[in-house]
């Protein structure tokens, strides 16, 4: 036997060879076969040529790789890889020899339409690509540019304002993760289970595959154009998973730049101008002309944005990014193959170790009570004033120094839970989640003594929003028809000795306990300071004007939000209103003029852009600008109430999933599918079943859970694992979008091991 192919009902790939290589090289030769056209993308976007085929919309993004050095830090490391760890060199380059063998393999024509429709022919991997592929997908993932949006509102109002905005942001990979020890499931063995949130693309992000040799057998999510299984995996006896540290570990600089005869020069900490490495290459861009990009590299990275001339609209502006790898010249790929042979928890632990990056929360059990949950990944030692906006590259102090020891931590009544919130890499971040998914999920996990792997899609798909109070609260302060004309009835003296009818309050939570976040905002909430008393009654001034009451379709409107049970469920027109009334508020706040002028970005690259935008920024950061004590002025009251008769005024006419439907990205525009034909959704930004859509920009959602899955450590064969579309990449296969009823309806596909009840499908 040199290597076998088996599917199982679901078209899942199961590897079987006899090493590890021989294994690569098979895992590479299916994933070619599945997923060609997606490999050809992501080796195209790890070059920064994908404007070749895709035109120039994937301009901006080629000048990021190109102006990143991405290809050039992948074949550093790789190099590197060689020199220090010849087996995993050798066995990534297995994995590319397989796709290429895939890639053109005589007698089976590639199918994927895509190739017909651009042109293309599959290009050839070099051993460095898988690691070009690793990097193109994590670059952006620690979110360097928010250090640019924290710079862009503190110009616009104050340094203070970061904190109001400081959340999860738009473009920031997230995950939710659990697990459970054996104390508290129904076997007396672990549980680990979670999904990890991401852009949704088509095909998909990430890959299930087994692989077995005689060294390991594995089941798990693979990275397409990655060998092994880095983030999601069951070896039989031990399984780990991951979610996004949120840790902070790029950092930005503002160099100065200047042109002489021989090149550019930056100036250094020390006051000297330094030569910066500089040269031009040529991006090949679809139906237009060719572009030059000059490439400068200083020494404390590479610029991505600006230059000697500054930005395009001149402003003097000239930034360089330093990221890990492009430092030390590893990525990691050295716990990959010690994950794979992993047996015990003590495996997976040391193999973390070698982990750089993204930076990612883990959690891990074995069959014999082994627990672990730590941080792994690297983060410089620097400045704290790093972490927060860009520095100036001249001024001593913001080097970096060392790397922090990753955080450990325990579990708490049995249980860890991550949802991005601060945790054990709270010293590590800046921004984190809201606590809302960590919380709910806490909530949920302590409502049972035990568990079994049957039940967490229960958990998987919880549609309750933790983040709807302070809007229902500004909802449920608003006056109504019956309070003004009780106010009225009352008598001048009785006015000013009675106590103030209370205000309504926002129906309470039926399924949060009482939290100081679910209580009324103290913010609006009524208090004896706003009752009319003889003190505060002016007695030369005329009378204000009474409040005019909600129109009665707003009040009934309001009502019926405030009635609400706060999940967001595909089916509810309950959800489908609320979300109305907080988009038109997100819209007025960014229309107000103290914000309005902060929806101008800096003249920055247009693949940083979504960073900067206003309105992706307040949708996700609604809640702490409703709740703080003052925002710069502006009148929430009035923007609610005018957003609610907005929506009274034209109210949605159907449900939560009639708007809030997948919106997946595809490398080529799929022109058949219309938006509207994309299935809809239950679940919001701060719902465990947290599919993202954009307040006050868009209800659709680009971002949701990428795969879900329950490891079970008493029998693996009781795990269970979905993807949002399937295991084949080619349209027309029966198994392109085979699993979307199961991730839709929040069910799971049975983990197959047994050769035996698998279909062989071919050796080579």
């Amino acid at each position: 036997m040199s290597a076998e192919t088996y599917r199982d009902a679901w078209g899942i790939p199961h590897l079987r060879a006899d090493t590890p290589h021989e294994l690569a090289r098979a895992q590479g030769r299916v994933t070619a076969r599945d997923r060609a056209w997606q490999l050809e993308v992501e080796r195209h976007r790890a070059q920064g040529t994908s404007a070749s085929f895709l035109g120039p919309e994937a301009l901006s993004w080629d000048r990021l790789a190109r102006r990143a050095r991405l290809a050039d830090t992948a074949r550093r490391c790789f190099t590197a890889l060689e020199r220090k760890d010849p087996e995993t060199a050798a066995w990534v380059r297995a994995y590319t020899d397989g796709v290429n063998e895939g890639l053109t393999e005589p007698g089976r024509p590639n199918p994927a339409p895509e190739f017909a429709r651009t042109g293309l022919v599959p290009g050839r991997w070099d051993p460095w690509t898988p690691l070009g592929v690793w990097l193109a997908t994590h670059i952006l993932f620690a979110g360097f540019p928010a250090k640019l949006w924290r710079e862009h509102i503190s110009t616009h109002l104050v340094p203070e304002a970061v904190a109001l905005f400081a959340a999860d942001g738009p473009g920031t990979a997230g995950s939710n993760g659990w697990l459970v020890s054996g104390e508290r499931t129904t076997t007396g063995h672990a549980l680990i289970a979670g999904d990890p949130h991401r852009f949704i693309e088509d095909p998909g992000v990430y890959q299930q595959v087994h692989l077995s040799c005689p060294e390991f057998d594995v089941v798990g999510l693979a990275v397409p154009g990655v060998p092994g299984v880095a983030h999601f995996g069951h070896t039989g006896t031990v399984a780990w998973a991951i979610t996004n540290a949120m840790a902070d570990y790029q950092d930005l600089y503002r160099e100065r730049l200047r042109r002489t005869g021989a090149g550019v020069e930056a100036l250094g900490p020390d006051g000297i101008w330094h030569r910066a490495a500089r040269h031009t290459e040529r991006i090949d861009v679809a139906g237009e002309d060719t572009v030059e990009v000059e490439i400068i590299e200083t020494d404390r990275g590479p610029v991505i944005a600006g230059g000697p001339e500054g930005l395009d609209d001149g402003t003097p502006a000239a930034l360089s990014l330093r990221y890990p790898p492009r430092v030390t010249a590893d990525l990691g790929f050295g716990a990959l193959l010690p994950l794979l042979r992993a047996r015990r928890v003590a495996d997976v632990d040391r193999a973390l170790d070698a982990w750089a990056e993204p930076v990612n929360v883990v959690q891990a059990a074995d069959t014999e009570g082994g627990l672990l949950h730590r941080v792994a990944g690297r983060v410089p030692v620097r400045p704290a004033a790093n972490g927060l906006r860009p520095v100036p590259a001249w001024e001593p102090g913001h080097e970096w120094t060392g790397w922090h020891t990753p955080p450990r931590a325990g579990l708490t009544d049995g249980v860890a839970v991550m949802a991005n919130q601060r945790g054990p890499a709270t010293p590590l971040g800046v921004e984190f989640a809201p606590p809302h998914r960590a919380d709910r999920i806490t909530a949920l996990l302590a409502g049972k003594e035990h568990w079994s792997a049957a039940d967490m899609p229960a958990i998987h798909t919880d549609t309750h929003l933790g983040s709807a109070a302070p809007l229902l609260t500004h909802l449920a302060a608003l006056p109504s028809e019956a309070a003004l004309a009780s106010e009225a009835a009352l008598t001048p003296e009785a006015a000013l000795t009675s106590e103030a009818a209370p205000e309504p309050k926002a129906a309470p939570d039926p399924e949060a306990a009482p939290t100081p976040e679910a209580a009324p905002d103290p913010e609006t909430a009524p208090t004896p300071e706003a009752a009319p008393t003889p003190e505060a009654t002016p007695t030369a001034a005329p009378p204000e004007a009474p409040p005019t009451p909600l129109t009665p379709e707003a009040a009934a409107l309001r009502d019926r939000i405030l009635a609400w049970d706060r999940r967001m469920d595909a089916d509810s027109t309950d959800a489908a209103a609320y979300a109305a009334v907080r988009a038109a508020v997100v819209r007025r706040l960014a229309a107000h003029p103290v914000l309005a002028p902060a929806s101008v970005p800096p003249a920055y690259p247009e693949v940083l852009l979504p960073w900067l935008a206003l309105v992706p920024r307040l949708g996700h950061a609604l809640e702490h600008l409703l709740r703080a004590e003052d925002l710069y002025g502006i009148d929430r009251a009035a923007a609610v109430r005018a957003a609610l008769e907005e929506v009274a005024a034209s109210p949605p006419s159907g449900t939560w999933g009639d708007t809030h439907r997948l919106a997946p990205w595809r490398a080529l525009p799929d022109t058949a599918t219309a938006p509207g034909d994309e299935p809809g959704l239950s679940g919001d930004h701060d719902c465990v079943l947290c599919t993202s859509p954009v307040p006050g920009l868009t209800d659709r959602a680009a971002r949701g859970p990428a795969a879900r899955y329950v490891w079970d450590l008493a029998d693996r064969a009781n795990s269970r694992w979905v993807v949002p579309h399937g295991a084949s990449g080619l349209p027309g296969s029966p198994h392109h979008h085979d699993q979307q009823p199961l991730w839709l309806g929040g069910e799971l596909a049975p983990v197959v091991t047994d050769f035996d009840r698998l279909t062989k499908k071919s050796d080579d």
